[in-house]
């Protein structure tokens, strides 16, 4: 059983009252390592409750500066409760945003690209027609396909496309487990990172309690077949645990976006209790020996 460990310096962002765009909550961010500056996206809620994306940069991934207004706002009649939960992915020369899209007509999972964090290119909706959210780009092409991450409650997907435009052929790989942690319903946390036994999954499983409980773990998938799971956390590597954890405007939560490589840890970034983001880190090592034991 691994677990990760809390940075004594959480939470590291929290909300601004001066700021009308993220005066209530901030949480679930995709952070990503560039030349050694770390860039955050994060999700932000201000009084009208409409979701909006901030940015906040970091040399050492724990001490954060923020723009004071969103970097990417509701831009679409598919977008106008919010633009959540971003996750990149750098593929190609460009970093990649999945992000889900709210409206009155549901949840849609979306893409923007950008080469700065302040200019975007919109995608728009790129799988329609059904309510799907938790997407997240590998970091390469698998057999000459681009493969994403999505969820169909309450399992966790992939789909497959030529052109980062059509994706199809989708496939659950993996779901709730009865009378575990994760029972209820699972999905992708952060995109994945490879290794030389497999591809890394953080993802997130909730479980079927009178408040439902978020908690992070671990799966390993198959380098040239990613449909096929190697091996799956039997216990939570993080649980809420902390009050600004278990309190908040959704209690007992702990989700996550990102998980970065630093020097020999990864750096695991997670939205607590829908209020302040925060940081936990695990070495390597560890991570590489729970994979091979």
């Amino acid at each position: 059983m691994i677990k990760l460990k809390r940075h004594p310096l959480n939470p590291l962002i929290s909300p601004v009252p001066q700021h009308h765009w993220e005066s209530k909550y901030v949480f679930n961010c995709a952070v990503i390592n560039r030349d050694g500056v770390f860039h955050m996206l994060y999700r932000a809620q201000g009084e009208d409750m409409v979701s909006r994306i901030g940015y906040a940069v970091s040399l050492d991934g724990l001490r954060f500066n923020r723009f004071e207004k969103p970097v990417f706002t509701p831009g679409s009649q598919w977008e106008l409760y919010g633009v959540e939960d971003p996750r990149l992915t750098e593929l190609e020369g460009k970093i990649y945003m999945q992000y889900t899209a709210y409206s009155p007509q549901g949840i849609r999972i979306s893409m923007a690209s950008t080469l700065d964090f302040l200019r975007w290119e919109r995608y728009g909706v790129i799988i329609p027609d059904i309510d799907n959210k938790d997407a997240a780009l590998f970091p390469k092409k698998i057999r000459s396909h681009y493969v994403m991450f999505h969820r169909i409650e309450p399992e966790m997907y992939l789909a497959y496309s030529d052109d980062l435009d059509s994706w199809s052929k989708f496939t659950s790989i993996a779901g709730p487990r009865p009378g575990m942690w994760d029972n209820l319903k699972i999905g992708v946390g952060a995109p994945p990172v490879e290794t030389e036994y497999g591809w890394l999954v953080l993802y997130h499983g909730v479980e079927n309690t009178p408040r439902p409980t978020y908690r992070l773990g671990f799966m390993v998938l198959d380098l040239e077949n990613p449909e096929k799971v190697i091996k799956r956390s039997d216990e939570p590597i993080l649980e809420p645990e902390e009050e600004w954890e278990i309190f908040g405007g959704v209690p007992n939560v702990v989700f996550s976006d990102a998980m970065v490589e630093h020097e020999d840890n990864y750096f695991i970034y997670y939205g607590a209790a829908d209020n302040h983001i925060a940081v936990a880190t695990i070495e390597k090592e560890t991570v590489l020996d729970w994979i091979r034991s």
